[in-house]
């Protein structure tokens, strides 16, 4: 998994970095206005090369759906950092045992308290999908639940497999009932 720094700039934005397996850095700025600046350097410090492209927004957009992200990911990055929640992201291959399926309750699935906070079509999101909502290879299902609960719904989705019932919960020694 790859490392991502996170430090917000007063009165420009947030920028995102990380290091490749390389040695490179590439950062991410995303400025208050709306537009984004894509920015790669080494993080060697006498290595001058660096690069930098200033992105509009909808450049940005684009170009995060080409390498993998959504849209949606804008309007979930304050959740990132609670502990205990996963905010995660499955993309339906023609294989998978929900393509063509409606989307249907999780629960009914095996997997209480997991939610589909999305799913991504094209250009489009459709929050908050209904249970008969038909799910169709390339969308993207955004969920979001305890880590070990999206797993296993990840795992269903793939392969229609539902959870054991008997397995037992993991949770954190010291978590309040209901977690």
């Amino acid at each position: 998994m790859v490392d991502v720094r996170r430090v917000k700039l007063p009165g420009v934005g947030v920028l995102h970095t990380f290091i490749t397996d390389d040695g490179g850095k590439v950062g991410v700025i995303a400025h208050r206005s709306g537009h984004s600046d894509l920015v790669t350097f080494s993080d060697e410090e006498n290595d001058a090369e660096k690069v930098s492209l200033r992105l509009s927004e909808d450049e940005a957009h684009t170009l995060a759906e080409l390498l993998g992200g959504t849209q949606i990911t804008e309007t979930l990055t304050a959740l990132d950092q609670i502990p205990g929640l996963s905010i995660d992201w499955f993309t339906v291959d023609y294989d998978d045992h929900i393509a063509g399926q409606p989307l249907g309750d999780p629960a009914d699935a095996g997997v209480a308290g997991l939610t589909v906070v999305a799913v991504v079509r094209g250009e489009s999101a459709n929050p908050a999908p209904a249970p008969d909502f038909k799910v169709f290879p390339g969308d993207t299902l955004v969920v979001a639940g305890a880590p070990e609960k999206v797993l296993k719904a990840f795992a269903y989705f793939r392969t229609g497999s539902r959870p054991s019932p008997s397995a037992p919960a993991t949770s954190a020694p010291d978590a309040p009932p209901g977690g």
